[in-house]
């Protein structure tokens, strides 16, 4: 595996080492003890999820506030997907800043995304499966979020706004400045 460090800070772009013949192909998605010392950090993943979604649908952008905060890995199973971190800590130099990177199941890259930061995605193909590890469990108490078109986060989708499929829920967030809980 290798591991390149973003311009934001702790935000880690993964590419697996992946063998491949005619019968396919085989690569490690996670190994503990390379993963905790190529990102310098102790993670400690409870919990795999996987979402299905449709092209255009757009997941996002979420946090949880301590104590159940996460960090999570990320990766695409089959389709391609435009997968976005957003600095929400209040004191660091990138705040507000963001990371916009495609993972698919062709480029087999995957993204950490650490404690600190609103997490969002949206599928640009036909549909897409996406996977990720958290560290902490989901709880609904402790969830937030941020909007996903923002027009100070500048974050460009990919696709039209006509395109993009959202929840009502997701369609509610505050902007980055009017939102609560950030971290510090």
């Amino acid at each position: 595996m290798n591991f390149f460090p973003q311009f934001i800070s702790d935000v880690i772009l993964i590419e697996p080492t992946v063998y491949a013949d005619e019968r396919g192909y085989f690569f490690e998605t996670f190994k503990h003890d390379v993963f905790e010392k190529s990102i310098e950090t102790n993670v400690n993943f409870v919990q795999d999820n996987e979402s299905q979604s449709f092209k255009g649908v757009l997941r996002g952008l979420h946090y949880q506030i301590p104590p159940f905060d996460q960090s999570k890995l990320v990766r695409v199973i089959q389709g391609r997907v435009l997968d976005v971190a957003v600095d929400i800590r209040r004191n660091s130099k990138t705040f507000g800043q963001h990371i916009a990177v495609e993972l698919s199941s062709e480029n087999k890259l995957q993204l950490f995304i650490p404690s600190g930061f609103a997490h969002g995605y949206i599928v640009l193909s036909e549909s897409a499966i996406f996977a990720y590890k958290v560290d902490s469990f989901y709880s609904s108490s402790h969830d937030r979020g941020i909007a996903y078109d923002d027009p100070e986060l500048d974050i460009n989708w990919k696709l039209p706004s006509s395109q993009i499929k959202s929840s009502d829920k997701d369609k509610k967030h505050p902007n980055l400045q009017d939102a609560l809980d950030l971290f510090e």
